[in-house]
């Protein structure tokens, strides 16, 4: 349920500390004098030059680009009325904190005093050549619409009055979903909108561009149906009058597909809803209180798809699904203006995204288990990452297709991982591991199946195409969770390794375990009672050619997991260790920890193993290894054992891989700080550009290394990878999420694949 929200906690949120909600911090040098002459007199007479010259060169040498300014007169504020500019400006405080936090654009709030329509038209019009993009707030209509109208005249770049068009695109997104779950053609519904303002209006407009007909489209306001009969009509309502011979809100409800409320609390009963036609869409959007509660409203239809203002209801109808991702999709073309073509494109999008499987931290955002589009599910949550990378590049490619784009996109996939790098949220690498694993998907077996998490992973791995898994466990217990959580797994294998059905298999396993370890202290009965655990009949599985690769260890300790892998698969030929990695998701980009897991104290020529090792898994991303490695000495600067067996390995390896980028002993600070690398030691083979590959020199170090990073420095953590084994199994840390368990199955999956190859 919303938590509720005192007056002592939200005034003291706004007043604390800095006051306020948003800062404006410089993005270039300014520590010495010589960047302050750059940054203002005379250096800046240069950019100032070139952009009298050419005038575009403003979105080159200024922050114009990512500049939304956020203006309002303060006469519509949310559901507070016409409260002024002052009292407005905690809104749009907040809502350039949206802008930045989804979409990181920065913005400017500007509150107007003056509330004539020339006044302000002639404001903006002034300021604009400060902006990117403009975004009009909390302004009365009908002063809105000739606001925005006269505007879009005046100016070349992106504006929106986000009061009525947020709202119509989201709901627009609702009710394409809504209408295919009914099974109805949006052509033949008949739709009822309550509220003749803003949004009201401009919702309606939409639908109307979506293919509702005209004379199936009512509106009501305060004082009823908008009919022939009224003399009170602005130009605006005038437009949405109806033929039909009503009066009431009761009677345009009768036989009606479709209510949106966009007015005032209870205004709807349960006979009003009763009245509606099957299936029936109702959008009660009046906050905080619905038109009709929800729970009064499911109570009195079960066929009802219901979505609210609300966020502790199904459904929620939030603006900031829009507004962020349109702009940024907008600006990032540098169109001259948000038309109807990109508004439509965003709802598209957005409709098309909730039928897309949910990314597992929405699901515990919303303490849900398994969200999927249905009923309760016909809109994306705020907390779907998804969104940046989904809505803005349909709102850029909606502009470039209707000619009002100035620097169209040229390369989709880089532009979408550009955006996900705005927000931290994606790696190319991800991307780019998962498109070799989609090529040629293996079986993988998941080791602890009767998990939630594991079967959610599973679940995404198969809709993604990267594998096809095989599930170890008891089937009845994987079957409820399957059932219970509602998951996509019905047709995967399962595989009871205690069942009768696998006797005769087990046994097999059993007697080439004891084989393999008779003089090693095992019994052919302790080798049968192995086999009917997870973690030994799992890489039996690998072994014997009936799976190509095995992940386990979200439940149980490292060594209970590798321990049973490297007796039943062993190492390959020409290795003499296996060793342990972790990929680091940093904003720098990817960068590889080994030995962080299995060699506790190694000599310099297990350094020297672990570091080949390293260096062809490295290359097996296509990334080049630039390896640094490590100690608390750089280049003898400290004597000690440690630096002296690194400088060793170094040594070594310089002898036996003279193709190979490798350096050291190194502390890591230089190792990453090709600056500081260059200016102290520009002999080093790494002097030309940091290192990628970072090789520990003992487990300790680069276990507390790993580990540090993860929680202290943001990074993500893809790993434990095994290397050196002869077959595909990889250990999860304890506890890992969804999206750690898919990433694993996916270095899984083309470690399988480079098996096969060799």
């Amino acid at each position: 349920m919303k938590t509720p929200l005192s007056k002592k906690n939200a005034l003291a949120y706004h007043a604390e500390g800095r006051p306020g909600k948003i800062e404006v911090i410089p993005t270039k040098p300014h520590h010495s004098q010589y960047d302050l002459t750059l940054a203002y007199s005379p250096g800046v007479a240069e950019p100032c030059l070139e952009i009298k010259a050419n005038p575009e060169d403003v979105y080159k040498y200024t922050a114009k680009g990512n500049l939304v300014a956020v203006i309002s007169n303060g006469t519509a504020v949310l559901g507070l009325g016409d409260i002024g500019p002052e009292a407005g400006k905690p809104v749009m405080e907040g809502k350039g904190l949206l802008f930045k936090i989804f979409a990181d654009i920065d913005v400017f709030d500007i509150e107007l005093s003056d509330k004539s329509i020339e006044g302000m038209v002639n404001t903006i019009k002034s300021i604009a050549p400060t902006f990117g993009g403009i975004n009009l707030e909390d302004i009365k209509a009908p002063e809105c619409f000739e606001v925005e109208d006269r505007l879009k005249e005046l100016l070349d770049i992106p504006l929106m009055h986000d009061d009525q068009h947020g709202t119509a695109i989201i709901t627009s997104a609702g009710l394409l979903n809504a209408l295919e779950i009914s099974g109805k053609k949006i052509e033949e519904i008949r739709v009822v909108v309550n509220g003749a303002g803003a949004s009201a209006i401009s919702c309606s407009k939409l639908y109307l561009s979506l293919g509702v007909k005209p004379e199936n489209l009512v509106m009501v306001d305060s004082k009823g149906v908008l009919n022939k009969k009224r003399t009170d009509l602005n130009p605006w309502k005038q437009k949405f009058v109806t033929d039909r011979d009503i009066n009431t809100l009761a009677e345009a409800m009768k036989d009606a597909d479709m209510f949106l409320g966009l007015s005032v609390a209870g205004v709807v009963t349960p006979e009003m809803l009763l009245s509606m036609a099957d299936h029936p869409i109702v959008f009660a959007l009046a906050n905080p209180t619905p038109e009709i509660s929800y729970e009064l409203a499911t109570a009195t239809r079960k066929d009802l798809i219901m979505g609210t203002g609300r966020s502790d209801f199904p459904n929620q109808v939030n603006n900031v699904l829009g507004f962020p991702y349109i702009f940024r999709g907008a600006m990032d073309v540098r169109a001259t203006a948000i038309n109807e073509e990109m508004k439509l494109a965003a709802a598209h999008a957005l409709a098309d995204l909730a039928k897309q499987p949910v990314p597992e931290e929405v699901n515990i955002a919303y303490q849900v288990t398994n969200l999927k589009f249905g009923k309760d599910y016909i809109i994306p949550k705020p907390s779907d990452p998804r969104l940046i990378t989904h809505v803005a590049p349909a709102v850029a490619k909606a502009a470039m297709d209707t000619g009002v784009a100035r620097k169209p996109v040229t390369d989709w996939d880089a532009y979408r991982d550009e955006l996900g790098k705005r927000l931290g949220l994606s790696n190319p690498l991800i991307r780019q591991i998962k498109a070799r694993a989609k090529k040629n998907p293996r079986r993988v077996v998941f080791a602890e199946a009767e998990n939630y998490k594991i079967l959610k992973a599973a679940e995404i791995v198969v809709e993604e195409g990267i594998a096809i898994p095989i599930l170890l466990g008891n089937r009845d217990v994987i079957l409820g969770l399957i059932n219970e959580h509602d998951l996509e797994l019905h047709d995967i294998e399962i595989i009871d390794p205690r069942s009768p059905e696998e006797n005769e298999r087990r046994e097999s396993f059993a007697v080439q375990f004891f084989e393999k370890r008779k003089r090693r202290g095992v019994t052919m009965n302790a080798a049968r009672d192995m086999m009917t655990h997870r973690n030994y009949f799992g890489p039996s599985l690998v072994e014997n050619g009936y799976a190509d690769a095995m992940i386990s260890g979200l439940t149980s300790s490292y060594p209970a997991t590798i321990r049973p892998a490297l007796r039943i698969i062993g190492k390959k030929k020409g290795t003499t260790i296996v060793s342990g990695m972790y990929i680091m998701l940093t904003k720098k980009g990817p960068i590889f920890f080994a030995d962080t897991t299995v060699n506790m104290n190694p000599d310099a020529d297990k350094l020297v193993e672990i570091t080949k090792q390293a260096a062809a898994t490295v290359r097996q991303f296509n990334i080049e290894p630039r390896i640094a490695m490590l100690s608390y000495s750089n280049f003898g600067s400290v004597e000690g054992n440690i630096p002296i067996m690194v400088r060793t390995a170094v040594e070594k390896l310089h002898k036996e891989c003279p193709d190979l980028i490798v350096d050291g002993d190194m502390q890591a600070n230089f190792a990453i700080n090709n600056d500081l690398l260059r200016e102290n030691f520009p002999f080093s083979k790494l002097a030309d550009g940091p290192a990628n590959t970072l090789i520990f020199p003992y487990l300790t170090a680069g276990n507390i290394a790993y580990k540090l990073i993860q929680e202290l420095g943001g990074a993500e953590a893809i790993g434990p990878i095994l290397m050196g084994l002869s077959k595909s199994v990889h250990v999860l840390q304890m506890g890992s999420s969804v999206s750690e368990i898919v990433n694993m199955v996916t270095i899984a999956v083309i470690d399988a694949q480079r098996n096969e190859s060799t």
